[in-house]
């Protein structure tokens, strides 16, 4: 299960990049909106996997509520999710 983890959490955190530096500035900025719904389903998708999988692992590994509730926010914070692997899911 936490290689899953690790794998959702990666991808999760690059949807999320992309998203806010790729997709966001071409609709803001450039005035092209045709990557905001492509991305924006993706990383919806890959958070909801994200946060499934870490409520599975919360009860599996036993965590406890305060790293559950850093690993949840991290997920909608940029780069959070790099964060987390490297802190809390390397020597997992």
């Amino acid at each position: 299960m936490l290689r899953y983890f690790k794998i959702i959490a990666f991808l999760e955190g690059i949807s999320l990049l992309l998203l806010f530096f790729f997709a966001m500035p071409l609709k803001y900025v450039f005035d092209n909106p045709s990557y905001i719904r492509p991305f924006g389903m993706a990383h919806g998708l890959l958070f909801i996997g994200y946060i499934i999988i870490a409520i599975m692992m919360k009860y599996e590994d036993n965590w406890t509520g305060k790293k559950f509730g850093i690993i949840a926010v991290a997920s909608v914070i940029p780069f959070g999710t790099f964060y987390i692997e490297k802190k809390y899911l390397r020597n997992a």
